[in-house]
């Protein structure tokens, strides 16, 4: 049996939905990938592949800045590669 799921995050008030076979393997899945971003190299690859992508597409875009002085005015510790 597959199911669908509709989560709301308590923190940024962000729907999330998805669907599995598992729901419990699933949300371990879920939080373990939450720990690891929260790790040195867990920060480098959202970085390296969802914030980076994102402010690249605003950048192609035509949005103000290049990619790496939107990141250093959004995060005041600069932009690190």
């Amino acid at each position: 049996m597959h199911y669908s799921y509709i989560l709301l995050s308590s923190k940024s008030h962000i729907f999330y939905f998805g669907s599995a076979k598992d729901l419990k393997l699933r949300l371990i899945q879920h939080n373990n990938f939450e720990r690891y971003l929260k790790t040195g190299s867990g920060k480098s690859f959202a970085y390296k592949r969802l914030v980076a992508v994102a402010l690249e597409k605003d950048f192609a875009k035509g949005r103000k800045g290049s990619p790496k002085s939107r990141y250093s005015e959004a995060n005041s510790g600069g932009y690190r590669k």
